[in-house]
């Protein structure tokens, strides 16, 4: 499958990949040193991880733990949950979500990758406050 888009969601690199399966598919890649989402869960979605290359590190339900490539975690619905790379170096990796529907908190909260300054406004004032304020509507409820 081709990927569909690609774009910058708050510093990571997201292309998602369509699917005939009740599942969202999306690659990423996340710089060196660049931080997660806000703590949150998720009411209907399962959530995976797989890590392709560098590491990450992941804040579940009060546990920190630092995943490497060719390792995985699964995120249960009403998990806290988030990641970071704290790393030198990037990291790629891959993100399914299920029940499909939120590929659509990507698609709607990034910054086209071909966009000059994608990157950098993904993580602008205004795109985090907007993340804060609609997030709930795509079943990501902040925790902070």
């Amino acid at each position: 499958m081709k990927p569909t888009n690609s774009k910058w969601v708050l510093g990571h690199k997201v292309t998602v990949f369509d699917t005939t399966g009740d599942y969202d598919l999306m690659l990423a890649e996340t710089p060196a040193n660049v931080p997660g989402p806000p703590p949150h869960l998720h009411k209907s979605f399962k959530e995976s991880f797989l890590i392709v290359e560098g590491e990450m590190e992941f804040f579940i339900n009060g546990e920190v733990k630092v995943v490497r490539a060719g390792e995985s975690v699964d995120v249960p619905p009403n998990t806290l949950h988030t990641f970071g790379n704290k790393s030198d170096m990037p990291c790629k990796w891959v993100n399914i979500h299920s029940p499909k529907g939120f590929r659509s908190f990507f698609e709607k909260m990034g910054i086209p990758a071909d966009l000059e300054g994608a990157p950098e406004k993904s993580i602008a004032p205004e795109i985090i406050q907007n993340v804060m304020a609609s997030a709930a509507d795509f079943d990501m409820i902040i925790k902070v």
